[in-house]
């Protein structure tokens, strides 16, 4: 069961990427965890320069955002390199640590096509809502960036270099999971 580490303010948003995320030798990731623009499931959208003042603070304290396992605190699973923003969204680079149980397993997830999302955990610092209800979070304090199995944003995949007919059959059933899963949550 996972702690209640950050408080009940911690947020959550799922970003599922495409092929701009690998997993490359020496197990190492890198993509983009929050894309800028694009509503999510949750009625959100993530300004441009959201990410700045965290990581500008993070950066100053000489502390990084933690790669985590299913946001659990408990399960670090690497470290990220580097975090940025860029004109797209928040780039993130790194490494899965394989020598522990849960990196090796991750590692072996992603390359099978059964993990393919990345979320970030964070606490909003500034939001504003449109006329249709949608939040636009205009700065964000930033904790960690996780691996996880059913991200928020549904139009992009997390992409292993290579495919296979058991890659296929693992996404074709974690777009069945996402289906179903947005279904009962609208109730």
């Amino acid at each position: 069961m996972m702690s209640n580490y950050y408080g009940p303010e911690l947020e959550r948003k799922f970003c599922q990427i495409g092929d701009q995320v690998e997993l490359g030798a020496n197990a190492t990731i890198s993509g983009y965890a929050s894309l800028f623009g694009e509503v999510d499931q949750g009625g959100d959208v993530v300004r441009a320069g959201a990410y700045g003042g965290s990581l500008a603070r993070l950066k100053a304290s000489g502390t990084g955002v933690k790669l985590l396992w299913q946001h659990d605190p408990a399960q670090p699973i690497g470290v990220w390199d580097e975090v940025r923003e860029d004109a797209r969204g928040l780039y993130v680079k790194g490494r899965l640590l394989t020598e522990t149980r849960q990196g090796f397993e991750a590692a072996a997830l992603i390359e099978a096509g059964a993990i393919d999302g990345l979320s970030i955990g964070y606490r909003t610092v500034k939001a504003e809502r449109d006329a249709k209800g949608r939040r636009h979070l205009a700065e964000l304090e930033l904790w960690e960036v996780s691996l996880v199995t059913f991200p928020m944003l549904s139009e992009a995949r997390v992409g292993a270099k290579a495919d296979s007919p058991l890659t296929t059959s693992a996404q074709d059933l974690a777009g069945v999971f996402r289906t179903l899963r947005h279904t009962l949550s609208a109730g």
